[in-house]
């Protein structure tokens, strides 16, 4: 970029001079800037924004969304610029996404220029986020931008046929482009891309204690030219070339002799014939007779081996491919009881080139390869005790984890010198595709190179394999290195799933929930703790198992032993075990407080319970004292009310007029009744019986239909919308209310009977609440219903009131869609549990009928409608 033009171009006399000229001008703009640069420019400032007072905020864009878009770009063919896949730490989970180096390459230029201006902040994972936002220097620069290129731009950043602009949203799985009316279209920025490959095993000789041999594929070399394409979706533009490549991916995972020994047995090494096919699949019915698997496979044979220190062996790797990819992977495999694990490849083709002239875009796409490859294939050997280890340390996601590339070769097109590819343009882009961010470069020799990356390192050169020892013994500590690095991170968000914790003990107190959810999550941090420590002791080994490589005597060597700086990473890697060991100490520290705290507030919770079943007792005394005499009080009066009206019955037919004044009833009386003395007493002890039956049968009968209550109790603890639940309370009968007020917690008791009795087969039911008015959660429903009371065929059962009740208040919308620990963070690895459990439920959609397609395809999405 010419500084001098945009200097001229931001001069006051050219900003003086007919500003409005400009910007309607469609062709003639020229800022300084390549046209990609322009485009950037504007597409950055379309989502940025700087605050006019200090009442407003600033909007930046991140790093990781703007990659998205320039990629987008890209295949939008607006920008011209190359992309290779590379791996990305997204909210704690590590995915390979398709990134332009160029197109960084133009940002860094932009800041250079002062053209955008950068922010670092620090994410919830513990590492830096770089955003951007266009600067006043910029937003000059962009009032000379042609139109013809702020259109280019708005036809892809913005909603087809509209002017919403299109923002990025990560769902745990693929990046997608949204607008704010509801129209979603899935990025292909994660899905990576595939060439045809043939390779050999490849393990340094420094690492072989004897064995046969690696078996060379050569001879096979023409297959991937002959029948075997890629699926690339970019012209590549080809600036530098690799001849007779040697490619290693190099990680840690804590091993140990028993592991080893362990692992000797996994793969057959002490058989009589070693080796065959692994699979990472555990056998649940070992008894069985057979096992159905994928026919997915690794071909595994045995190298040399000893018991507790190493094992190598060679892998072929049998996976299907994508249509018309050819890909013969062999692997070199070589493992060490230090935990050092090394991936070698040895490139003989790649699509129709062969041995020589390999392009570093093709080649991008082969590490991807090799480093989701080498994850399935230590997956399947190591023990499920291990598999664990690594599970905790990358949250779940241990099938993505990163690991260092080291790639050698025997000549580099073109050779320049290492100051030379340092350029920061497209020398030093295309190395960012295979090694990251580059930091520096330095010349061994006249004819051998050495290139240092984020993420490994390029060694080229006709000597470069005489160094092999050198590099092995730097992989040795700078794969310790990133995974310590990574253990660190975890702490870190460990600590904050303790943190969080505290908010679940807090709830305790109005949370009926809360006290069960604590102790869980003790015991998951507990177990994390007691796993973290136990990877500390293996780094603490494999420390004192790792040995510093004496300085090689010839000048080149030497050269490369201080560019590397061997001598001061053991000690390096052993302070910082040191420091996070204290960490963890901290954190155990801190569970041990978690812990006693979720003890005091059961203990509280145990004293309050039994406060209460105290003075429920008490109650329960002094009413079934009451309830006694009221009973004995009750039977004698039933018994004398019998008796006054059956005398009051008599008495009204003996009244002043009666029937004995008549003459056919006066000589009965006279003979009957009066000439016998117990004849009127005993009509009077019948007259007695015969009342006392017919109001016991009335009380039976009512008795008997009161017995009749179904009661039903649902435990809710769910959130509620208490202004809606109280407009439902009022449309009832409301019988009871009872208010209890307890620190955090606003207890509310309310009884009604349903109104509409014909709506529930002739007896209303009686609905008691139980809710916390303050915190909205919804505790208990009570439903008494006597079914006797209500008509024998349309009489309704639990279940049907069940529903009933639910759907009544569905209807009223009570239910909150929120948990009631929707507001506390969950666990590092429940976050990643859910995260696999939806993607397993989408994949069963998909099974069951659904497009596959519609995910890659522009589709809205309509509000749904209530049920």
């Amino acid at each position: 970029m010419n500084a001098a033009k945009i200097a001229s171009y931001l001069s006051p006399e050219r900003l003086e001079s007919d500003s409005e000229a400009l910007v309607e001008d469609s062709d003639d703009g020229d800022t300084g800037l390549t046209d990609n640069q322009n485009r950037l420019l504007y597409l950055i400032d379309l989502h940025t924004k700087k605050a006019t007072d200090r009442e407003g905020s600033d909007r930046w864009i991140r790093k990781q969304p703007l990659s998205v878009l320039i990629y987008e770009g890209i295949i939008s063919e607006i920008f011209d610029y190359d992309y290779a896949p590379q791996s990305a730490l997204i909210e704690n989970r590590r995915v390979w996404v398709n990134v332009s180096q160029e197109g960084h390459s133009d940002i860094e230029l932009l800041r250079e220029e002062e053209l955008i201006s950068a922010l670092l902040v620090s994410s919830k994972s513990y590492k830096p986020v770089v955003l951007y936002q266009v600067s006043d220097k910029g937003q000059e620069v962009l009032k000379g931008l042609s139109r013809r290129e702020k259109e280019a731009i708005n036809a892809f950043a913005h909603k087809p046929d509209s002017r919403e602009l299109l923002k990025t949203s990560w769902d745990g799985e693929s990046y997608w482009l949204e607008s704010s009316s509801g129209y979603k279209k899935r990025s292909t920025t994660t899905d990576t891309e595939d060439v045809s490959y043939v390779s050999s095993a490849y393990i340094p000789q420094c690492l072989r204690y004897g064995g046969r041999p690696t078996m060379s594929n050569a001879h096979r070399a023409q297959e991937s030219g002959q029948t075997g394409i890629d699926n690339i979706r970019d012209n590549l533009e080809e600036i530098v070339t690799l001849n007779s490549v040697s490619m290693i991916v190099a990680e840690y995972i804590p091993f140990g002799a028993n592991q080893l020994v362990q692992l000797n047995n996994n793969v057959g090494s002490t058989e009589r014939v070693q080796g065959g096919y692994i699979s990472s699949v555990i056998d649940g019915d070992s008894s069985g007779t057979a096992l159905e698997l994928s026919p997915e496979l690794t071909s595994v044979e045995v190298l040399d081996y000893t018991q507790t220190n190493h094992i190598n062996f060679e892998a072929e790797i049998r996976f299907r491919e994508d249509p018309g990819v050819v890909q013969v992977e062999t692997f070199g495999v070589s493992m060490n009881a230090e935990g050092t694990c090394f991936y070698g490849m040895q490139l003989e083709a790649v699509m129709n080139r062969i041995k020589d002239n390999i392009s570093l875009d093709h080649l991008s796409r082969i590490l991807v390869d090799i480093q989701q490859d080498s994850s399935s294939i230590v997956d399947s050997v190591i023990s499920q005790y291990q598999r664990e280890l690594m599970d905790l340390v990358f949250i779940g996601d241990s099938p993505n984890r990163n690991k260092i590339n080291l790639i050698i070769a025997n000549e580099i097109t073109p050779h320049l010198t290492a100051g030379e590819y340092m350029d920061k343009g497209e020398y030093e882009n295309e190395f960012k595709q295979v090694i990251g961010d580059t930091k520096a470069a330095y010349d061994i020799s006249e004819q051998d190179s050495l290139i240092f990356g984020s993420q490994g390192l390029l060694v080229c050169g006709p000597s470069a394999r005489n160094y092999e020892p050198l590099l092995c013994a730097y992989l040795q500590f700078t794969t310790l290195d990133l995974f310590l690095q990574n253990f660190f991170s975890r702490i870190w968000i460990l600590n904050d799933d303790l943190k969080a914790s505290y908010q679940v003990v807090e709830a305790i107190e109005y949370d009926p929930l809360a006290l069960a959810r604590s102790r869980d999550r003790i015991c998951t941090l507990s177990k994390e703790i007691i796993i973290l420590d136990q990877i500390l002791g293996y780094l603490d080994e494999g420390l004192d198992m790792m040995d510093l490589p004496p300085e090689p005597p010839e000048q080149a060597g030497r050269s490369l032993y201080q560019r590397l700086e061997i001598s001061g990473m053991r000690d390096q890697l052993i302070r910082r075990v040191k420091d996070v060991k204290k960490n963890l100490e901290a954190s155990q520290r801190n569970l041990d407080l978690l812990r006693e705290r979720v003890d005091v507030e059961s203990q509280n919770k145990t004293v309050q319970m039994s406060l209460e079943l105290v003075k429920n007792t008490k109650q329960l005394c002094a009413l079934q004292v009451s309830n006694g005499d009221a009973v004995r009080s009750l039977k004698i009066l039933q018994t004398i009310f019998a008796g006054a009206i059956a005398f009051d019955f008599l008495d009204r037919i003996t009244g002043e007029w009666t029937v004995l004044d008549t003459d056919w009833m006066a000589g009965f009386v006279d003979v009957v009744i009066k000439e016998n003395m117990l004849v009127w007493f005993a009509i009077s002890i019948v007259a007695w019986l015969i009342a006392s039956y017919l109001v016991s049968r009335r009380t039976f009968i009512v008795n008997w239909k009161s017995r009749g209550v179904t009661t039903l109790t649902i435990t809710m603890n769910r959130k509620v919308d208490t202004a809606k639940l109280k407009e439902l309370i009022t449309e009832k009968e409301k019988t009871t209310e009872e208010r209890r007020y307890e620190g955090k917690k606003q207890m509310v008791k309310v009884t009604y009977e349903e109104p509409t009795p014909v709506e529930w087969g002739g007896s209303s039911p009686f609905v008691t609440l139980e809710y916390d008015d303050k915190n909205c959660i919804l505790l208990e429903i009570m439903v008494q219903y006597n079914r006797r009371e209500a008509r024998k065929d349309l009489v309704l059962t639990a279940d049907e009131l069940k529903q009933k009740l639910m759907h009544e208040f569905q209807n009223k919308d009570v239910f909150t869609s929120d948990d009631i620990h929707s507001s506390i963070p969950l666990l590092a690895i429940e976050k990643r549990n859910s995260l696999v459990l939806g993607k397993q439920l989408d994949t069963k959609k998909s099974i069951l009928g659904r497009d596959d397609n519609l995910a890659a395809r522009a589709v809205t999405f309509e509000e749904p409608r209530n049920a």
